[in-house]
């Protein structure tokens, strides 16, 4: 199978296409930047999976105006040459993002979204736009709401995670008490594949996230696993860990607001629908298998 993936050079894209390439199928990189980049187009693609994106920006100095220009404008004329092409499916990579910031639930697709920041509503409007286009016969609409991603090469906050477990800092937010969900990119890969090779499931919107959720004080032990170290944890009063992420927010340190609410939130998404679309019980790494697996990556990498 020859499949377009934008944003080819990103972690995912990366990591993506090095999966499907090894299963045998064909990669055309498609970069948007630029005016012309619809003539760089390969009219022969059967998928086109669309990753690329402006991401979230923790430091908050991004402006809105291009958050939409990007993950919203860009993708309805990508979708428009998608339309026109002889491709079958189409996958937009939105983010559990678009409809939720923070869930006393759990996730799932049924959501009533209320996006709060400027990414999550870029992403909710390219979302809107996809779904009230008709299809043309034959041609599948897929739109992908992933969880936090991780796995080899992703610097993200499990990095940050690590360098603290590492330098054997006791874990200062033991007092946090929390579920979340992880999406490891073996489980993210596999799950494409799976819906491109079985033309049963329909169009639709689809969560993606490991079948387990875990603490943060359990992600912590899985990094000492990872490690071969005793897990040390420090019962610090959240109360205090919220005022030095408050200093961080003014000072730009590691610790920031952003950063404790996204090591120490509850955010809770159902992978069900996907696995029942494609009949399966389980995926192929649990949630703390992908973990460890990352973790031993930044320790190798080190």
């Amino acid at each position: 199978m020859k499949i377009t993936i934008t944003g080819a050079s990103g972690f995912v894209g990366q990591n993506l296409s090095v999966y499907l390439k090894h299963r045998n199928h064909s990669i055309h990189e498609l970069s948007l930047r630029g005016n012309d980049w619809q003539s760089n187009l390969d009219k022969n693609s059967e998928a086109i999976i669309h990753l690329a994106g402006k991401a979230h920006d923790t430091e908050n100095t991004s402006e809105e105006k291009a958050y939409f220009e990007i993950n919203r404008d860009l993708t309805i004329a990508l979708f428009q040459e998608f339309l026109k092409s002889e491709a079958k499916d189409f996958f937009y990579f939105s983010s559990v993002k678009a409809v939720s910031d923070t869930t006393e639930g759990i996730i799932d697709e049924n959501i009533v979204p209320k996006p709060l920041t400027a990414y999550g509503k870029s992403k909710f409007e390219a979302e809107q736009y996809l779904l009230a286009q008709k299809l043309p016969d034959g041609k599948r609409l897929f739109i992908i709401r992933p969880c936090m991603i991780h796995g080899p090469g992703n610097k993200g906050n499990l990095n940050l995670l690590y360098k603290v477990v590492e330098k054997g800092i006791p874990w200062p937010l033991s007092k946090f008490e929390n579920q979340r969900s992880f999406l490891s990119i073996d489980n993210l890969s596999y799950l494409i594949l799976e819906m491109l090779l079985n033309k049963e499931v329909i169009s639709g919107v689809y969560n993606f996230a490991d079948d387990e959720a875990l603490s943060t004080n359990q992600l912590i032990n899985s990094i000492n696993v990872a490690l071969n170290k005793k897990s040390k944890f420090l019962a610090i009063p959240k109360s205090f860990i919220e005022t030095v992420a408050k200093v961080g927010d003014v000072l730009h340190l590691p610790l920031n607001s952003e950063r404790v609410k996204k090591l120490t939130e509850s955010y809770v998404v159902s992978n069900q629908k996907i696995k029942t679309a494609l009949n399966v019980k389980q995926l192929p790494l649990s949630a703390e298998e992908g973990i460890i697996k990352t973790i031993k990556s930044f320790k190798i990498g080190s």
